[in-house]
C-alpha cells in the first residue's frame, strides 16, 4: 500500500503549494483597493536608464499620462553623453511640455551596481517626499500613481512595490519569462505576503518614503548589492517601516531575445537570491513541480502509478495557472502557451540547481562574483 502511495506522497508538498498560492492570491485580489489620498502627495519618479529597451518612448510617455492630482517630477538619471536613450528622452521632454521633465548625466560610479549608481547621481535633484523607482521597461496605466500613493495614508508604510506582468510576447524565449511571472513569481510573492508579510520589494516600481530611504542610509546602502530591490526593501523592513504591495500591475515590456540570454538572466536571478536569502531559497527547492515529478516517476511501483500521480500533479498547477492569468494576472498568456509550463518547470529546476555549483553573473556585459548577503565584486 505504501509504494502505491509513495509518488503521490511525493508530489504532494508542490500540489498543495499550488493550492495554497492560489488561495493567498484569492485573498489579496478581494481586498478592497485603499482609497487614494487627499489631497495626493507630490511624488518624484527617479529612472536609472542605459541603452534602449522595447517601446522605450511609449513606456516614458505612459508616466506622463497619469490621472493623478498631485505634482509630479519625472527624472532620469544615465551614466554617459553618449547613451542612444538620450534623444529620446529629449523628445518626451519637447513632447510634454508642461511636465516636470529632467535628465542628468554623470558617469560617476558609486559601487559595481551600476543602476544604482546612477540612482545616486540623481537623488540631489530630487524634490519630493515620495521617490519611486521604475525600471526602464515598465509600462504603467493612466491610475498607476493614484494607486500607488494611496498606501501612504498609513504612516508606517515606508515603501509600496508593485506587481508585473508581461501580456505580450516574441516568441518561445520571451513566453518561457512571461509565463514564469505567473507560474511562478506572483504565486511566491501571493504567499509570503500571506503568511508573514513583505521583507523585500519587486525591482519594476519601488515607491519609497524619503524618511525611510534616509533611515537606511539612501541609495548608497545599496551600492554594493546585485539585488537593490530585495535589498531595499530588506533594509527598510528591517528598520522597522512596513512594506505594501500594491494590487495596480505594471507592464514589463520584453523585446525578443534569445533562448540563452533569458536562461543566463533566470540563473544569474536565481543565483542572486541563493546568496541573499539562503535558508528560504533551500527550502523552496521542495515547492518544485518538476523534481517531484522525476522522482514520482522514478520511484512508483508501476508505470501507470507514476502517469496518475504526474497527471494529478500537473492537472492542479495547469488549472491553477491558467486562473492566475485569465482571471488573477489578466496577462491572457494562459491557455495559449500552456503547454509550455512543463518545460519552463523543468528550466526553473536546472536554474534552481546550478545556482548552488557557482558565483559567478554576468549583468550588462560585465563579470561578478557573487558574495555572501548578495554583495558584488566585478571580476576585472
Amino acid at each position: 500500500m505504501l509504494r502505491n502511495l509513495l509518488p503521490f506522497i511525493i508530489i504532494l508538498p508542490p500540489l498543495a503549494y499550488s493550492l495554497l498560492s492560489l488561495a493567498c492570491a484569492r485573498r489579496f485580489f478581494r481586498t478592497p483597493a485603499t482609497p487614494p489620498l487627499s489631497p495626493p502627495p507630490a511624488v518624484t519618479i527617479l529612472k536609472p536608464v542605459k541603452g534602449m529597451d522595447a517601446e522605450s518612448y511609449a513606456n516614458f510617455a505612459s508616466f506622463c499620462r497619469q490621472q493623478y492630482g498631485g505634482a509630479i517630477q519625472l527624472l532620469f538619471a544615465v551614466a554617459s553623453a553618449e547613451d542612444p536613450i538620450i534623444p529620446v528622452i529629449r523628445q518626451l521632454i519637447t513632447d510634454f511640455p508642461g511636465h516636470d521633465i529632467s535628465l542628468t548625466i554623470n558617469p560617476a560610479i558609486h559601487g559595481p551596481n551600476y543602476k544604482v549608481s546612477n540612482l545616486i547621481n540623481a537623488f540631489p535633484r530630487t524634490c519630493h517626499g515620495i521617490i519611486i523607482v521604475c525600471d526602464s521597461d515598465i509600462r504603467v496605466a493612466p491610475d498607476y500613481l493614484q494607486s500607488v500613493c494611496a498606501h501612504f495614508s498609513d504612516p508606517r508604510i515606508g515603501l509600496v512595490t508593485s506587481l508585473y506582468r508581461t501580456s505580450r510576447v516574441h516568441g518561445i524565449a520571451t513566453a518561457v519569462e512571461a509565463t514564469g511571472f505567473t507560474s511562478e513569481m506572483i504565486p511566491n510573492v501571493m504567499v509570503a505576503l500571506q503568511l508573514e508579510g513583505l521583507s523585500f520589494a519587486l525591482g519594476a516600481s519601488m515607491a519609497v518614503r524619503r524618511e525611510a530611504l534616509a533611515a537606511i542610509g539612501g541609495f548608497e546602502a545599496l551600492a554594493d548589492y546585485l539585488a537593490d530591490d530585495y535589498q531595499l526593501g530588506n533594509k527598510i523592513h528591517r528598520t522597522g517601516w512596513h512594506i505594501a504591495l500594491d494590487g495596480c500591475f505594471v507592464e514589463s515590456m520584453v523585446k525578443a531575445e534569445s533562448l540563452m540570454s533569458v536562461l543566463s538572466r533566470q540563473l544569474r536571478w536565481a543565483r542572486t537570491m541563493r546568496v541573499s536569502r539562503p535558508g528560504g531559497y533551500l527550502a523552496s527547492g521542495i515547492t518544485l513541480p518538476f523534481p517531484a515529478a522525476l522522482l514520482a516517476a522514478l520511484l512508483a511501483p508501476t508505470a501507470s502509478s507514476a502517469l496518475a500521480a504526474i497527471g494529478l500533479l500537473y492537472a492542479v498547477r495547469l488549472s491553477v495557472c491558467t486562473l492566475f492569468s485569465r482571471t488573477l494576472v489578466g496577462d491572457k498568456l494562459l491557455p495559449k502557451w500552456l503547454w509550455l509550463i512543463p518545460l519552463r518547470d523543468m528550466l526553473s529546476f536546472f536554474s534552481w540547481a546550478l545556482a548552488f555549483l557557482g558565483n559567478r553573473v554576468e549583468w550588462r556585459g560585465s563579470r561578478f562574483t557573487l558574495r555572501p548577503g548578495g554583495k558584488l565584486e566585478e571580476v576585472i
